[in-house]
């Protein structure tokens, strides 16, 4: 028998001494006064109503530590917000209390209520004149020492992770007020917050491989949503001007520090607007949402320096090819030259890719890992870009805009296409890059076409990955890190 199971045979064992007694283990009738982080905060701001004659409070939280003097302990609790100590006494408790006490162990929950006092160290304590069980823990925690350094692990029972590293908890309260400060940026721009669906006919709005589902009922096959694009799109033509939903989208691909196959967007819509002003909004947001979580402009992300300050640079993606990935301009424009140069470089592309994917595959490798500073790339290829506008002046372009921080693409945006027949035809042209062997292509969505026929006012629309954000704003090098509940290999 290893260790771990030792303990817990220990703990079971006083768990039915504990039962044969009458205690009940779990009861549900104690509501604490107050949080911890609000009892700091009176300390701080009325020490003077303390004391061991003062205000008494009730306290509940999880016992972390336990130090114990014979007819005295000082236990450190824990609750959602903070940690704080409770001194106990025997002959203030009395012995059934005191010796109830003694029977527990780290990791039970507790309720305790009394005054406070200060110890010889100046620490602020409460002073126990009650003591209860609140909840029996069977399983023993990890050892605070040592901590939970195995990844799996941590990722696997999250819920460990949040009592043991304090690191952890502060990614996930900062995700919080994160989107908090990206909802309200939004309310106060005159955006609508709205939900669309999550199980949908056909899986449009991106290039991706969608998770298939079935429904008994309507006898159908259903998607989970790869983008809730379409369908915002549908709310413009509805004569909703400004909208926005977070939302969760899912992709049957590839699991990697990047990327989790479940995770979560913000995408908006506006309309009158065009892909300048969405990266113009964008700045705009960054800057105040990483200024209200960093009280700075400026992050340190992996031992890169970052700054958010609006007057982002913005290079189209040719002139980031020849500038920062040494491509030759007298190359640009040749399929064959290109694939030659490709195959130089290891840079695996198919004879079937088309330029514009040719180009794309080229500045993932080249260009993308060298954009540390907020950077947008333009001028997009209309063969990657099946729902944007085209360019007036280029129509082989489109007026879309990809963001790159710390070497990876944070947002997605473009000026909407609003032309029936030109979406139309790019459907078609999606179809064909499907039929040639492209399984990502996006599929013909008519019913979205004779949405479009109806009209559209101009448009842009944008796409922020808030899973790729929270890394950067918690310096976060994993995926994994920022989400919950990863999803992770079966468990042999």
């Amino acid at each position: 028998m290893d260790k771990e199971s030792k303990l817990i045979q220990i703990r079971k064992e006083k768990i039915n001494e504990l039962k044969e007694s009458g205690v009940n283990l779990y009861p549900n009738d104690f509501k604490p006064s107050c949080s911890i982080k609000i009892l700091k905060k009176i300390i701080e701001k009325k020490p003077d109503t303390l004391g061991e004659k003062g205000d008494e409070f009730y306290m509940a939280g999880r016992m972390m530590a336990i130090n114990k003097m014979g007819k005295s302990s000082f236990v450190r609790f824990k609750d959602g917000s903070d940690q704080f100590q409770v001194y106990l006494q025997k002959d203030s408790l009395g012995d059934e209390t005191y010796s109830l006490f003694k029977k527990l162990d780290i990791g039970d929950f507790i309720g305790v209520k009394g005054p406070l006092f200060q110890t010889r160290t100046g620490e602020w304590t409460l002073l126990a004149k009650e003591f209860r069980l609140l909840s029996k823990a069977v399983r023993p925690l990890p050892e605070k020492f040592h901590g939970i350094k195995d990844p799996e692990i941590r990722y696997r029972q999250r819920y460990l992770d949040l009592v043991i590293n304090d690191d952890t908890r502060q990614i996930f309260i900062n995700r919080t007020k994160i989107i908090a400060s990206m909802r309200r940026f939004f309310e106060e721009k005159g955006f609508m917050e709205v939900e669309t669906p999550m199980m949908q006919p056909l899986a449009g709005g991106a290039e991706a491989t969608p998770f298939k589902t079935w429904h008994n009922a309507l006898g159908m096959e259903l998607f989970l949503r790869i983008a809730p694009e379409l369908y915002l799109k549908r709310l413009v033509v509805g004569g909703f001007e400004k909208v926005f939903e977070i939302n969760r989208n899912f992709r049957n691909e590839g699991v990697s520090a990047r990327h989790n196959p479940e995770f979560t967007m913000v995408e908006f819509y506006q309309a009158y607007a065009d892909y300048e002003d969405l990266m113009d909004l964008t700045e705009e947001m960054f800057e105040s949402i990483v200024t209200k979580v960093s009280d700075s402009t400026i992050i340190e992300y992996q031992g890169q320096t970052i700054d958010f300050k609006k007057g982002w640079q913005r290079i189209p993606m040719i002139e980031s090819l020849i500038k920062i990935g040494g491509i030759d301009p007298a190359i640009i424009n040749d399929t064959e030259l290109l694939l030659n140069f490709a195959q130089e470089k290891n840079i695996h592309i198919t004879q079937k890719d088309r330029h514009g994917k040719i180009l794309t595959k080229l500045f993932d490798n080249l260009v993308e890992p060298l954009l540390i500073q907020p950077t947008f790339i333009t001028g997009y290829p209309v063969e990657v870009s099946p729902l944007s506008r085209k360019n007036d002046d280029n129509p082989e372009l489109t007026d879309r805009f990809e963001l790159f921080i710390a070497g990876r693409e944070i947002a997605n945006g473009f000026s909407e296409i609003n032309d029936p027949e030109d979406q139309y035809n790019r459907f078609l042209m999606q179809v064909q890059q499907r039929d040639e062997g492209n399984p990502e292509a996006h599929i013909m969505d008519s019913e979205y076409v004779e949405a479009l026929e109806y009209g559209m006012p101009p448009t842009a629309g944008e796409g922020i990955g808030i899973d790729r954000l929270v890394m950067l704003l918690t310096n976060s090098a994993s995926i994994r890190e920022v989400i919950l509940f990863p999803h992770m290999k079966k468990n042999i």
